[in-house]
């Protein structure tokens, strides 16, 4: 289980689908949904299985982040987003950092080829499927923290 204090001082990798796509989050010191929180042992077995996965497809960074970005977008920020979109996951970042409770993410980059929920090891979509987001992956996105 992540407690409060660790979710409030950690950036966490998380995942969730819609039952069809993946998404990726970093969740930059957020409250994260009741189904991520619960288990730090999942969490750790889909960051495994989806780090060691290959890259299979180029990355779409979000030409609208300029928006969701004060400062200046560089490479060390977009690495890790991009690299995750390389492997077929929808890359998101939180919008408002100093605000724990906020639920809102943004787009920070999109696979050109998706990696399916359908195409998962059973394993993985045994522990995936408990983070479903509802909509369709979006530039910006509200996680539904109720879960």
């Amino acid at each position: 289980m992540f407690t409060d204090i660790e979710q409030q001082t950690l950036d966490i990798d998380w995942f969730f689908t819609n039952y069809e796509d993946i998404g990726f989050s970093a969740s930059a010191g957020g409250k994260l949904p009741g189904s991520v929180a619960k288990s730090a042992a999942n969490q750790n077995l889909l960051s495994e299985f989806f780090d060691g996965l290959p890259k299979t497809t180029e990355a779409i960074i979000n030409p609208e982040l300029s928006k969701f970005i004060t400062g200046g977008i560089g490479d060390n920020y977009l690495r890790c987003f991009v690299l995750m979109a390389q492997k077929g996951l929808f890359a998101y970042d939180k919008t408002i950092t100093n605000n724990f409770s906020d639920p809102y993410y943004h787009l920070v980059a999109m696979p050109v080829n998706q990696l399916k929920f359908e195409e998962l090891p059973v394993e993985v979509k045994e522990v995936l499927k408990y983070s479903k987001y509802t909509g369709a992956m979006n530039p910006v996105i509200n996680i539904d923290l109720v879960q």
